[in-house]
């Protein structure tokens, strides 16, 4: 299966574990089913964590939510980037999708495992555009919707949402055990032929015992029942955000071999993004309301104060 791996990062990336980040890009692997659109759910077990940075001032984009969905405030025309940290002991592979576009190949996304990002065991990388090479990508950037990569691409209908689905690499099989390579002559000697049909019989089995493993689905739980659909939210009151095709900058990339240990992606994260404006609109952020005046209480005897006043100086 061939995928391709990340040459030395560009400068300003995070350190990670006493070196440079290292991420890879998959390129291709063998075609495997698709996840149902109830495995948006996220998982019990976390791969990674995943958070949008705005890139000019290195902040992590606080997520709020709202009837089930996350949501982060963008700011237009900042460049962003999303950042996975792999929290594996081993590798796994990060497919990105921003307004329902593949942000490696520009196709629309799929879950599958193709496509994607590839972390070694504790690192972190930034996905900071649209891959136009080994070499280079084109910033993210939040954009007016009608301005965003996936509506000038004729593909308006996902704009301001984005997906990463995680799968974990599958490791090598362990080698048949053989039995011993002596045994005692008095037990060779009582039982020759049964000694040598168990040789035989026990390698076969381990055989297909991997070959269905290799076939069998995931063993992570059964998808839940698909979400009902949301009631269609209030207009808003500033036009929604996408994410643009900007300037095109350095990012290398090189090809590495990687494998899914299952057919579906072990974790799925959806984050969605709009202006503050829209936000609080949609009632996602609650703006607190400025506290009113206190009315004045009225005086049942405003001329009573208790003493004769002085009379005005001429």
């Amino acid at each position: 299966m061939l995928s391709v791996h990340i040459e030395p990062p560009v400068p300003g990336f995070l350190l990670s574990r006493g070196r440079l980040l290292r991420a890879s890009l998959l390129c291709a692997v063998a075609m495997v089913a698709a996840a149902p659109a109830s495995a948006w759910t996220r998982g019990n077990h976390k791969l990674a964590q995943v958070s949008i940075i705005e890139r000019a001032t290195g902040r992590v984009l606080p997520q709020y939510s709202h009837e089930g969905e996350l949501w982060v405030v963008g700011r237009p025309g900042a460049n962003y980037a999303v950042r996975i940290r792999n929290l594996e002991s081993r590798r796994i592979m990060g497919v990105i999708s921003v307004d329902g576009v593949n942000a490696i190949n520009g196709r629309t996304a799929s879950s599958r495992a193709e496509g994607g990002y590839v972390l070694d065991a504790g690192d972190s990388y930034d996905v900071r555009g649209w891959r136009k090479s080994n070499d280079n990508v084109a910033a993210f950037y939040f954009s007016e919707s009608d301005m965003s990569y996936a509506a000038r691409t004729g593909r308006p209908q996902d704009v301001g949402v984005i997906g990463v689905a995680l799968y974990r690499e599958k490791l090598p099989e362990p080698a048949a055990y053989q039995g011993p390579l002596h045994e005692p002559q008095a037990q060779a000697s009582a039982s020759s032929a049964e000694s040598a049909a168990a040789d035989v019989a026990v390698p076969q089995a381990a055989s297909k015992s991997r070959s269905a493993e290799r076939r069998a689905p995931s063993a992570s739980p059964a998808p839940s029942p698909a979400p009902s659909p949301a009631p269609s939210p209030a207009p808003s009151p500033a036009p929604s955000l996408g994410t643009g095709h900007g300037a095109v900058e350095r990012s290398q990339v090189t090809q590495v071999e990687f494998e899914a240990d299952t057919e579906q992606p072990r974790q799925m994260v959806r984050i969605r993004y709009d202006s503050y404006a829209n936000l609080v609109a949609r009632g996602v952020i609650r703006e607190p309301r400025p506290r009113p005046p206190q009315p004045r209480v009225p005086n049942p005897f405003p001329g009573d104060n208790g003493f004769v006043p002085d009379p005005p100086r001429n």
